[in-house]
């Protein structure tokens, strides 16, 4: 079995609770809350700042030159079309961009960023990707899961077919031969792989529930 089909066994239950979430089937069936899902942007918009850090510093931290190139250009990629893509999207559903870069950090976005900058500045490359896995898959799985889901065209059909599309599939199958490939050549890190895995997996389930709830500080 590939390391990262091991991973995604181990989180089965997370996964499970992610497709179930109200969030994921209300958006499916276009009912979701419009502040809800304007939360989940603006909060989304944050994540992917760090996200393409979090790239640069594994691209910095690959041996290879070839792993290294795809980092690094992914990291350059986020900041150069992603984040125009995102503040696109975005307006579309009436969000500006100074919405986007002034909004705070949900105590749930600074957690899973947090993680994430952590485990790239004091992991190895390994355990980088194994943190980072469960977004990607994640999300084209939960795409794929809304997609089943949905009776006809709404306004969050973008949604589904932004994370259900030909160049996220391609980048999530990278990612996942990404895992596959650290878990062939770092045997004895299996167990930090999944730990890291596990951790991200938990937290994207509480980044649809931040946005669910419209997650804020309390003072």
């Amino acid at each position: 079995m590939a390391f990262s089909d091991t991973l995604l066994e181990a989180g089965a239950d997370i996964w499970e609770a992610q497709l179930e979430h109200p969030f994921v089937r209300e958006l499916a069936a276009g009912a979701l809350d419009e502040a809800a899902f304007e939360h989940w942007v603006k909060q989304d918009y944050r994540y992917l700042l760090d996200y393409a850090r979090l790239f640069a510093i594994a691209g910095v931290k690959a041996r290879d030159e070839e792993t290294m190139t795809h980092l690094l250009g992914v990291a350059h990629q986020v900041l150069d079309h992603e984040m125009d893509l995102h503040r696109e999207f975005a307006a579309d559903y009436g969000i500006s961009r100074e919405q986007l870069e002034t909004v705070e950090k949900a105590p749930t976005c600074v957690a899973y960023t947090n993680f994430l900058l952590r485990t790239a500045y004091e992991g190895s490359v390994a355990e980088i990707a194994a943190a980072l896995y469960p977004c990607m898959q994640g999300y084209l799985d939960v795409a794929e899961h809304m997609a089943d889901l949905a009776d006809e065209d709404h306004r969050y059909t973008p949604f589904i077919e932004m994370y259900t599309s030909a160049e996220f599939r391609e980048a999530t199958d990278w990612c996942r031969a990404f895992v596959d490939r650290c878990g062939e050549r770092y045997p004895g890190e299996h167990d930090a792989m999944r730990a890291a895995f596990l951790t991200s997996a938990r937290l994207e389930y509480r980044f649809w529930e931040m946005a669910y709830t419209e997650e804020d500080w309390d003072v």
